[in-house]
């Protein structure tokens, strides 16, 4: 099944791309905001010189979806892409899973597709949109945690992202513990504690049993497994303590989760609000807000920041 979207409003029509290891997501909108040709298709094989080969796959889906609308005439782009990135300069610094390094991404688009190009973060273009369309709206100071298989973060500032030239934000490899080892090479990660792969992972290893992932391992806690309430829990403590660290060092209005494991609900949310409340003194708590836009927000951000273009 395609994935689906909710509008971003009136405006000029643009192309937005949503760029993932796995795959991509790509739409063009049309003045009054509605996604047209809404697909995912796979990322394909980049090659020795990935950068490029990503932009020559982007203009490829660009013509298709112009020659599939050709009543709408896109004014801009828009694309994000995970790993390190220089929004600023128009540089992905660095890909783990794409493969490129100091990679040029938005003049290279620019110069292939002929349009003005917006170029950021996937995250925190997913944050942008949380905060213009999502969970987020009635906050400017924002942290946005997305629980997945990793946990990836961005922050916003007075309505703002902030980004410290693609470094900020990279909330899952703030360290919480002194181990285990994460998959980045440090050790004590949130994400190699908290994440909903790594939630698994650990059980997996204490037991020996394959569990269906994060929520099975949530519901055998529920039920009475005590391996279960031990990884559960101990992924509740570190969440808990990164959460007071951000709020004590940024105090945000708001924290907006996403991702697989923001579906656990009360089991999380609730557990979440409880923990910090007992953590910190006289702080400020944030309001603990589920992710509206899920899996189409870095795709919704694109496209607005496209518009800002025109």
């Amino acid at each position: 099944m395609p994935p689906t979207t909710s509008g971003i409003g009136s405006g000029a029509p643009v192309l937005a791309f949503d760029v993932g290891g796995t795959d991509i997501k790509s739409a063009l909108f049309d003045a009054d905001g509605t996604a047209l040709g809404l697909r995912r298709t796979p990322t394909p094989p980049l090659g020795d010189d990935p950068a490029p080969a990503l932009i020559e796959e982007l203009a490829r889906l660009a013509d298709e979806l112009r020659a599939q609308h050709p009543d709408v005439a896109p004014e801009a782009l828009g694309f994000v892409v995970p790993g390190i990135v220089d929004a600023d300069a128009g540089i992905g610094v660095f890909a783990s899973n794409l493969g490129w390094r100091d990679a040029p991404l938005r003049a290279l688009a620019a110069e292939r597709i002929g349009l003005p190009v917006a170029f950021d973060h996937d995250v925190r273009s997913a944050s942008w949109a949380e905060h213009e369309l999502g969970g987020a709206r009635a906050h400017d100071d924002v942290v946005v945690l997305i629980i997945g298989t990793g946990i990836a973060g961005a922050i916003l500032v007075g309505g703002q992202p902030y980004t410290a030239g693609g470094y900020a934000g990279e909330i899952g490899h703030s360290p919480i513990a002194d181990g285990p080892e994460c998959a980045c090479g440090a050790r004590g990660c949130l994400e190699a504690i908290a994440s909903a792969g790594a939630i698994a992972r650990r059980y997996a290893a204490a037991t020996g049993e394959t569990p269906a992932g994060a929520k099975d391992v949530i519901a055998r806690a529920q039920a009475g497994d005590g391996v279960a309430e031990r990884v559960w829990n101990e992924a509740l403590d570190a969440l808990t303590l990164s959460l007071a660290q951000l709020t004590a060092i940024f105090a945000p209005e708001a924290v907006v989760i996403g991702g697989g494991l923001s579906r656990a609900g009360g089991a999380l949310f609730d557990e979440l609000r409880t923990r910090l409340a007992a953590r910190l003194s006289f702080h400020r708590i944030p309001e603990l807000i589920p992710a509206q836009l899920e899996g189409n927000a870095g795709l919704l951000g694109a496209a607005l920041r496209a518009r800002e273009l025109t």
